[in-house]
């Protein structure tokens, strides 16, 4: 069964309360998305790391539920999220 956007950006919210979450279902079919996650948490972390953190908050999920996640990672700035 896919995955819904809304509950890939809950599980990583609660995982990283501050993150700002963007989500794109890439192909429509609930089952390949981009994601955008902007979060302090990431301060200091390899881009690897930061992956890990995100991958972690999906609690399993990737693989199953959510198939594929082209992932976007970084620390908040000045600029706005798009």
């Amino acid at each position: 069964m896919p995955m819904a956007a809304d509950e890939i950006e809950r599980l990583i919210k609660e995982a990283l309360p501050d993150a700002q979450v963007s989500i794109q279902d890439l192909a429509g079919d609930g089952d390949h998305y981009a994601a955008t996650v902007v979060s302090s948490a990431f301060a200091g972390l390899p881009r690897v790391r930061q992956h890990q953190l995100v991958y972690q908050a999906l609690q399993g999920r990737m693989g199953g539920e959510l198939h594929a996640l082209a992932l976007t990672t970084r620390v908040p700035d000045a600029a706005p999220l798009e």
